[in-house]
Formats: C-alpha cells, structure tokens, sequence
C-alpha cells in the first residue's frame, strides 16, 4: 500500500522571522555572512534560483532604450531611468531568500519589449512630432538576452552579460554580495569582486557607463516586516562624454513614514582628476541637472538654468516584467530551473522536509565534488565566461558564451551536457 505525502503546515512570516533570526544571532561578529554560505532549511527560502531571482532586469524596456537620445544628457537620463528600475522587486514585493547558488550553475532568458518607452518623449535629443509622439522605432519589437553563470564558489561569484543587439546596448558585471548582522538588520555591501554594471553602447561610439551599487539594510526583522533600504551614494560615470551623476539616497527619521528620498546631479567631470564624491562638492557652474524624487515612486530632473522639473520616471506603476525562458526539455541539468526543481517542487507542495533532504543532497554533492578536483589536482573554469573573478569588474564571454547569447537571440537552445567535474 503506498503512502500519501500529506503537506506540512505552513509557516507564517512570523515564525520563519524568529526561525531566521535564531540561525542569525550566530553570526554575530562575523565580517562577512556571506562569504560563509550557511544553509537555511527549505521552509525559509523563497522557491526560486538565486540566478534566475538576481538579475537587473526588472523592467527590460528602460535597458533597450538606452542610447535612444542624441543629446548626451539625454542618454545619461536613459541609464538612470534603468537603474532605477532595475531592482523593483525589492519596491513591489518583501525581500526572500533564494537558493544559494552552486559552481557552474547559469541561467538563460530573454525578453521582447518596445525598444522605446513611451515616457522617454521627454528626454532631451529623443526624436518627437508636434504632439511630442515619438517618430522613431516606437512600435518596433527588440530582444533583451541575458546570460549568467556561477564562477566562484569561494567567494561566491557570478558573471553576468545583457544584450540589445538590435539597439547595439549591452551590459556586464561580476555580482557578489558582502553581508554582516548587526543584531538588528543585515547590513548588504557590494563584494570586492563587484565593481558596479557595466554598460556599454555601441552605436554611441562605444559610450561606457560604470553604474556602482549602493550599501543597503535589510531591516524590520525583529518586528516581523522585512524591507530593504538604502541611506548611501552611488555613482554612474561615462569618461568618453565626460558627465558623472551622484545620487544620494537619505537616511530617514526614526519618526514618521519612509518617504524613500534620494537627490543627485548630472555634471562634467575630469576622468582623469576625478575626486568628486559628494554632491556638497560639486560645483554649480559643472551642474548639468538635478534629480531628485522618491525610488519607489516618481523621480524628476531639472535641466540646470531652467526651474520646472520634468517627469524622469514614475515607478508606482511599473511590476517586474515576466521572463522568456527555454524550453524545459532543452535546458541542461546545471541550468538553474532544472537544477533546482525537485527542490522547488517540494517546496512550493509544502513537503519542507523533502524539499530540505534534497537541498542537502545538493549541497553535498558539491562538497564531494570539489574534494575530487582538489584530489585530481583540477582546476574549474567557467563554460562561458572567461575568469572566475577576472578581469576586474568586467567579465568577457567564452567563445560558447558568445553562442550561447547568440541561441538566446535565435530562439536556438540546445547545448550539451558539460563534461566538466563539478559543473
């Protein structure tokens, strides 16, 4: 006679909170939490890939319309109406725990999307008629690709690579997380391996802008309500038009609602002198514009010499957009989805610990994986992308890399099984 898996109760946030914060209190002191890889049972993780959940991609069109405008300013504020919509998963939803990510684990998916976002009519140097409709490219239908691959297990790295071929705008980067508990939040830092999003467009002459993370606080975890903010600067640097942008996001008061401010220039800069890093500094007859706002809702900017500011973007309306992934049958083994399945489907049924059991089968396979190579004097390398953590900041694709994306842009995603050890 078989047996029935009946599922397990599930636990509430409150419960999952005393849980996590149970597992927390031992970190205390340690410098980086992250650098440790603890595990957390599979009740107080989010059934999702960290590949798949960790991406910048959040609202695809605003990347696409990068390099729209010919009027530098105008591409400035193309690429910070992407980064301030990159990460709105963390704005329309609660903070979770994805799984940890394992060496050689990538991840694949495109998205379609109108290359030029209606709102984007407002931006200096984009081509508008007499009723300020855009005139160029406004129905036309582009690819966003993206590609990501577990390069480092100690430390915990990935690679990523976007790609726009048709608007000739890419972008890349390491991704790698620093995390310290300071007994009542999680302060989260970028790695040292974590130089900030590249993005590059080529129609542009090879424009580069340099878009650096800000630290961020994962608070509310002793009274049960997760949320993320931000109270640091960040920066965004293009050394070929020479414009720099500091946005400062501002601490709040301990009294009162969060409000979720930040303010920021656009001004030119010296790449080769560049000592700027606070907007005290800046000096007016440098400003090319203001911005400021609120990140989870509408952001302006104020051309310098003039006094209305103008609607950059407004975020209350926008959700992540959903994600074209590959076909199930052609996804391999070590492809984050397929990877994690029977996890994610013991999970997502409420069989916590099934879905813990093969999580730790998981985990030690790994293990045993990396005593082989270290046994056989092996050394891993990426599939598709060329360093582990090399270059700095900016990782090149792989000869495969490059015809991954290229699949991704075709609709093409057969691959072979790797026959590297531990992949």
């Amino acid at each position: 006679m078989s047996s029935v898996a009946v599922p397990e109760k599930t636990p509430d946030d409150s419960s999952k909170l005393k849980t996590f914060l149970s597992i927390l209190r031992k970190f205390v002191g340690v410098t980086d939490i992250a650098s440790v890889r603890f595990s957390l049972p599979a009740q107080l993780l989010e059934p999702r890939p960290n590949l798949e959940y960790w991406n910048y991609l959040d609202r695809p069109e605003t990347f696409a319309s990068i390099g729209t405008s010919d009027d530098e300013l105008g591409r400035m504020l193309e690429v910070l109406k992407f980064w301030f919509t990159k990460d709105l998963k963390y704005i329309k939803g609660k903070p979770c725990k994805p799984y940890n990510s394992t060496l050689g684990e990538f991840f694949r998916c495109s998205w379609e999307v109108q290359s030029i976002a209606p709102e984007e009519a407002n931006l200096p140097g984009v081509k508008t008629d007499a009723n300020g409709v855009i005139v160029e490219d406004g129905d036309e239908k582009v690819k966003v690709c993206y590609l990501t691959e577990q390069t480092s297990h100690h430390p915990p790295v990935s690679a990523f690579y976007i790609d726009c071929p048709e608007r000739g705008v890419s972008a890349r980067g390491f991704d790698q997380l620093s995390a310290k508990f300071t007994g009542t939040s999680i302060r989260v830092s970028p790695g040292q391996h974590n130089l900030g999003i590249f993005v590059n467009i080529e129609k542009r002459d090879n424009e580069e802008y340099q878009l650096t993370h800000p630290h961020a606080h994962l608070g509310g975890l002793l009274r049960g309500a997760l949320s993320i903010t931000v109270s640091d600067t960040c920066y965004i640097t293009c050394p070929k038009t020479g414009m720099k942008a500091i946005l400062q996001y501002l601490e709040e008061g301990w009294i009162g609602r969060s409000q979720n401010r930040m303010e920021g220039v656009v001004f030119r800069y010296n790449p080769e002198k560049d000592t700027i890093t606070k907007l005290k500094d800046v000096p007016e007859s440098d400003i090319i514009a203001r911005v400021n706002g609120s990140w989870h809702g509408k952001i302006y900017y104020t051309p310098a010499g003039t006094k209305d500011p103008i609607l950059l973007i407004d975020i209350e309306p926008l959700y992540p957009a959903s994600k074209d992934l590959p076909p199930s049958e052609q996804q391999l083994s070590n492809e984050s989805l397929k990877f994690w399945g029977e996890v994610t489907d013991a999970i997502v049924g409420k069989q916590f610990t099934e879905a813990t059991k093969l999580k730790q089968d998981i985990e030690e396979r790994q293990r045993q994986r990396a005593a082989e190579r270290k046994e056989q004097d092996v050394e891993w390398k990426p599939r598709f992308f060329t360093g582990a953590v090399t270059p700095l900041g900016k990782p090149e694709l792989t000869e495969e890399g490059e015809k991954v994306l290229q699949g991704i842009r075709d609709g093409q995603f057969a691959l072979e099984e790797s026959t590297v050890l531990g992949a």
